[in-house]
């Protein structure tokens, strides 16, 4: 993979953020938040991040499916082979409680596999990489790259996922979403493991406590799309976990028919490594 495409990937994930937080942390901003057709809210820090990392991916060679952009027919898409999905503003809800659980996620996708995935959290300054051979990284006070190349960038930052272990087993769930199916796939784990813990975060950001090692499972039986999880799809399986669907031993796939995500849970290969 081209580290070029990296490294533009990067600075888009840290531009775009920088551009959220001004709306986010502006004292007279309203927002301006409108409902989509599927009633999720949409923020005027939606519309300038998205406005953000498409001057950047436009530079590159592949088309840009992103959540605010336009989604172009299955028959036009189909002949996409490589392609970056990106979600400009993951957890709006959360953006709009002001909690600071919301990320900015960009994925390259190649024959529906993620091959690289950058997470950025804004209001925590921190940033989630990875790709198959170099492996998953975290960084954190981290608000632009500042020239540094892709050998400094990982010398700089975490590997993971970390090493250790803790008592329990830990599920990380949504804030905004926890559904009954869920609760109960918790209650089921309960019967397995004589301790587990329950940690509740909005976005991405719990797919990134899994790349960490900082949480076992992320289950989600609930409805999202490609771009809530492309990203941390791939910084997950370079880190040693994967997202299955459901019932099966296949992980997700990407630029289907339908963006709609089937039921899901990631998790660990090696599931005591902990942070």
């Amino acid at each position: 993979m081209q580290t070029e495409y990296i490294l533009k990937a990067i600075d888009a994930a840290l531009a775009a953020g920088k551009e959220i937080l001004k709306v986010y942390n502006d004292p007279s901003s309203d927002f301006q938040i409108e409902r989509k057709a599927d009633h999720s809210p949409l923020t005027l820090a939606d519309r300038k991040a998205h406005e953000i990392i498409m001057t950047y991916l436009q530079e590159t060679d592949y088309p840009v499916l992103s959540e605010e952009g336009k989604h172009l027919p299955y028959e036009e898409r189909a002949r996409w082979h490589t392609l970056w999905i990106a979600d400009p503003l993951d957890g709006t809800k959360e953006f709009i409680k002001q909690n600071g659980e919301f990320t900015v996620n960009i994925a390259l996708v190649e024959e529906g596999v993620p091959v690289f995935g950058v997470i950025y959290v804004p209001v925590k300054e921190t940033l989630y990489w990875g790709e198959p051979v170099d492996g998953a990284y975290k960084m954190e006070e981290v608000t632009e790259r500042a020239g540094r190349s892709w050998e400094e960038m990982k010398a700089s930052a975490l590997r993971l996922p970390c090493a250790g272990a803790g008592d329990a087993f830990v599920i990380v769930a949504s804030r905004s979403h926890l559904s009954a199916e869920t609760e109960d796939y918790i209650e089921e784990k309960r019967k397995i493991y004589p301790r587990v813990e329950l940690v509740s975060v909005g976005s991405s950001i719990k797919i990134c406590r899994v790349c960490e090692g900082a949480a076992d499972e992320y289950p989600r039986f609930a409805p999202t799309m490609e771009w809530d999880t492309a990203a941390g799809h791939a910084i997950a399986k370079a880190s040693g976990a994967e997202i299955y669907q459901v019932g099966k031993e296949e992980p997700l796939v990407y630029n289907k028919p339908d963006l709609l995500n089937p039921w899901f849970i990631v998790k660990r290969n090696n599931t005591r490594n902990r942070c």
